[in-house]
């Protein structure tokens, strides 16, 4: 092979492997689902202060000790978001007994509208311990930030406020020292989710 021909092969590996990864990690859409570990020290997870669903100041510290299944997202979304969270619960159903170990955590990327009123409704339509998480623009880029999940504002005319949120859809789970253990891209099945939590309880 010519050394030419060689060096744009490479270049085309190159930049297709850098597409997948923005794909996974920013829309968190892959071709099919994904359970990923790491053995190391990922920098995923850190301080944040928010407020959950009875208005409760919330830190990380909250969650200490216990397992955290975590996923960002807003309560107008139309269809993604409830489906990540109802994969979620019945992914935590599946587990048993041994879910009791995990809380399941719904931070909103969309502090306008997601008010602690309306995190206590939402929250009702799935697993029973989900807790909601809002709060100030300020407070939920910090928390976005330390989990590496991207969010942005876009126009939607078919909406009432006129906008929606573009975000990553990346399940997260969390060991009790709040350090980043797996997650699990958007398709992963209830049964694959379940599987991969239970290898860290």
């Amino acid at each position: 092979m010519k050394p030419r021909i060689i060096i744009f092969a490479a270049a085309a590996f190159i930049v297709g492997a850098l597409a997948a990864f923005v794909a996974i990690n920013l829309t968190g859409k892959a071709s099919g689902p994904v359970v990923s570990q790491v053995s190391g020290k990922a920098l995923i997870g850190g301080p944040f202060t928010l407020t959950d669903h009875t208005g409760k100041t919330v830190t990380e510290k909250d969650f200490a000790g216990g397992f955290t299944l975590v996923y960002f997202g807003f309560t107008y979304c139309p269809d993604v978001c409830p489906t990540e969270l109802q994969i979620m619960t019945a992914a935590l159903e599946q587990l048993g007994d041994k879910a009791e170990k995990v809380t399941p955590v719904f931070i909103s990327v969309d502090p306008k509208r997601d008010t602690v009123e309306q995190m206590a409704s939402y929250v009702t339509n799935f697993h029973k311990r989900l807790v909601g998480l809002t709060g100030t623009p300020e407070q939920v880029k910090a928390a976005a930030k330390a989990y590496r999940v991207y969010y942005a504002e876009v126009k939607d005319e078919t909406s009432s406020a006129g906008y929606t949120v573009d975000h990553s859809s990346i399940v997260f789970l969390m060991g009790p020292k709040g350090d980043y253990l797996a997650h699990f891209s958007h398709g992963t099945s209830p049964q694959k989710m379940a599987e991969g939590i239970a290898k860290h309880l």
